[in-house]
């Protein structure tokens, strides 16, 4: 579970809102045995997930297409992680600016020594939930097709088709000249083995 979750750092956050499910995108960050989620104090939602209600995060990883001989067996080569647990809103600031800057950090290593600390204005118009992993499940699937022995000799190709991150060039804003720093040039020759 902990390879999955490290290796990404976007997933989808369910929850039920008066009787409504809900899901929404969320950044995230593992610390331990918690996730920090970032979202907007505006945002409704992060009120309820905030509350210690009952929660559902799901990281999905896609690997491969998996192209069979028949329909029925077509699939994908995935790792997912579904974890389960409570929420409670952050709200001292000495946790939010360490969970702001393990979510910086983890979205590009070593990017959080390199730019500027929240002003309180941002910390304001910023809400971190840290969720409990109290339970998590996993599911991956890797491989060729598994094609009933009858349609082995169909004249149809099969196989598999690999998926890959790519991380681009770093591209500057204009009137920016600084150089490229050493921290992103690292993380971009990794790619795109940096997010496995």
């Amino acid at each position: 579970m902990e390879s999955i979750l490290d290796s990404a750092f976007h997933g989808h956050l369910a929850f039920v809102e008066d009787g409504q499910p809900i899901a929404i995108p969320m950044l995230y960050v593992r610390d331990g045995e918690r996730l920090y989620l970032h979202g907007a104090p505006a945002s409704g939602a992060l009120k309820v997930v905030g509350s210690s209600a009952p929660l559902c995060f799901t990281v999905t990883q896609l690997d491969g297409l998996v192209l069979a001989r028949s329909w029925f067996k077509h699939s994908v080569n995935f790792r997912s992680a579904v974890v389960f647990g409570v929420g409670r809103a952050v709200t001292g600031r000495e946790e939010k600016l360490e969970a702001m800057r393990q979510l910086v950090d983890h979205i590009v290593p070593g990017r959080a020594d390199d730019s500027r600390w929240p002003t309180d204005k941002e910390l304001r118009a910023t809400s971190i939930v840290a969720m409990s992993i109290d339970d998590a499940s996993v599911k991956t699937r890797i491989g060729d097709p598994v094609d009933d022995e009858n349609d082995y000799d169909l004249p149809y190709w099969a196989g598999q088709v690999p998926l890959s991150r790519v991380v681009g060039a770093p591209a500057p804003v204009e009137g920016c000249e600084e150089a490229v720093p050493a921290y992103l040039s690292e993380f971009v020759s990794g790619s795109p083995a940096a997010r496995r």
